[in-house]
């Protein structure tokens, strides 16, 4: 929510050893400060201020709190935290030096044409949607939430960071608190009331069905560099649909250099056909020809610049015999080639991978003999009811295939035949790797038994509430329901 562009070298802090020992006048000499003024105006952020003249006797000697606290109350709007009206002029300001070595703070102008809802004041970057919501949360109003913001960037600004040991911690901690009362707030600042979050919280079991509590306050920094995510089931609804807000938190995600990954049992075509629905397919989209992905349950894995990683087919003669089944029971059969799909026969089931699924249209190829011909096959899907599947389809082919090959369901109504030892964990195994990504950087979301490699093998493993009994076991944290835009929830609770 709050990020630090440049930093502050503590030996160059504002209010150092030699800064306490100068006289008031030395150390604002001609010296200008910002108060920021928010104005909403959806979908962008405006930013208005007023550049005000510090007037401060060298008769003071206030202690270096108060000089902090003179200076810090001119940038929230003063004691009765009620900010003055916007003016029009322009959206700048600037701290000169003096003699003394210290920082230079520059707040430059918003540039709608970014359409970030962000206010970009220099060094300090807040999301608004993201401060309203923890407002919202930590039951205050939006603009206090900024100004609560403003004076922990502006600590951060002046040579405290809280990251770099125990003891810098309690002491950025301490002043905030001490500003923050000082200008009339009677919470918590962002410290504390994350340490307590973290204190009160009750520790999960290392599997647990149940959620991780919490406000929903983050600092800044992301905890994770990828987030892999599932499609069906996860992060599109029971209509096979992305909900505006997991499209939201996807692009909020992207926006704090998140790095987004999609692992699915679909093929690339068919991810990017609903992404593209959200503007999240493409170029600047999280899914493209040229970006990493995993796909077919893994048996597809591009990496940099969308070049393969991985390409797994299933063998020919588990092909043939998937075909003829298909063909004497009636049963329709979708085989999987790269970025097309092949069947034997027209069905409405297999209609429907297309139109609900949004899968390529399934060539239909005349013979067995030439569907195996045509191309290398990946993975073929029976689709039959929930009640076909379970009890007749499955069971079969649980003991037809042995060893030269897996069963997969990753929906209830469709069987998907893989070579064996396919999974997507090992797919973004091969993916981490190639790209030099520790699985402790990883954040994975899913629901179906085909993501429980890829939730146990990443640093937090979410599964949907709507998941499988058995990945929910395996899993670190069980969210909310695709329907319930689960995503976006696991999103903004963990990965900020």
């Amino acid at each position: 929510m709050l990020s630090r562009l440049s930093p502050i070298l503590r030996h160059n802090r504002l209010f150092s050893a030699e800064a306490r020992a100068m006289t008031r006048a030395s150390l604002y000499h001609h010296a200008r400060v910002l108060q920021p003024l928010l104005v909403r105006s959806s979908p962008r952020i405006a930013l208005a201020t007023t550049p005000n003249l510090l007037n401060v006797s060298s008769s003071d000697s206030s202690s270096m709190f108060h000089r902090r606290f003179h200076a810090l109350r001119n940038i929230v709007g003063g004691g009765d935290w009620k900010l003055p009206k916007p003016a029009a002029g322009r959206v700048f300001a600037e701290r000169r030096d003096s003699f003394l070595t210290i920082p230079r703070f520059r707040f430059s102008q918003h540039v709608p044409e970014l359409k970030l809802p962000v206010l970009m004041m220099g060094d300090i970057v807040i999301s608004v949607e993201t401060a309203a919501r923890q407002a919202a949360e930590r039951g205050h109003s939006l603009l206090d939430e900024i100004r609560i913001l403003v004076i922990h960037g502006m600590l951060h600004l002046l040579g405290f960071d809280h990251e770099i040991s125990d003891e810098a911690e309690k002491e950025m901690e301490e002043e905030e608190e001490l500003l923050l009362k000082s200008l009339g707030w009677k919470g918590k600042g962002l410290i504390q009331s994350a340490y307590d979050i973290e204190k009160t919280a009750k520790p999960l079991p290392e599997k647990s069905d149940d959620r991780k509590k919490g406000d929903g306050l983050r600092f800044y920094r992301p905890k994770f560099s990828y987030i892999f995510c599932d499609m069906d089931g996860t992060l599109l609804n029971s209509k096979s649909q992305i909900s505006e807000a997991n499209a939201k938190a996807l692009k909020e995600a992207t926006l704090r250099g998140l790095k987004v990954v999609i692992a699915t049992g679909k093929s690339r075509p068919g991810a990017m056909r609903i992404l593209k629905m959200a503007d999240l397919a493409g170029r600047d989209g999280i899914v493209s020809e040229s970006s990493p992905g995993v796909f077919v349950q893994g048996l597809l894995v591009y990496g940099r610049q969308g070049k393969e990683v991985y390409r797994g087919n299933l063998d020919r003669d588990v092909c043939r015999e998937t075909c003829l089944y298909s063909l004497e029971h009636g049963i329709p059969l979708i085989a999987f080639s790269q970025d097309r799909c092949l069947t034997l026969f027209d069905h409405p089931l297999v209609d429907s991978l297309h139109t609900t699924y949004n899968e390529p249209k399934a060539e239909i190829i005349s013979s067995v003999d030439q569907l195996i011909a045509e191309a290398d096959i990946q993975k073929v899907i029976f689709m039959d009811t929930t009640e076909g599947v379970s009890s007749v389809i499955r069971p079969y082919w649980s003991e037809a295939t042995g060893d030269r090959a897996s069963v997969v369901q990753a929906q209830s109504d469709m069987l998907e035949i893989v070579p064996p030892g396919t999974s997507k964990g090992n797919g973004v195994k091969m993916l981490l790797s190639h790209l030099g990504v520790s699985p402790n950087e990883i954040m994975a979301i899913g629901d179906g038994e085909n993501d429980m490699e890829m939730l146990e093998l990443a640093s937090l493993g979410v599964v949907m509430s709507n998941g499988a009994e058995k990945t929910k076991a395996v899993a670190d944290v069980i969210g909310m329901s695709n329907d319930e835009d689960g995503v976006a929830d696991a999103i903004y609770r963990y990965a900020f």
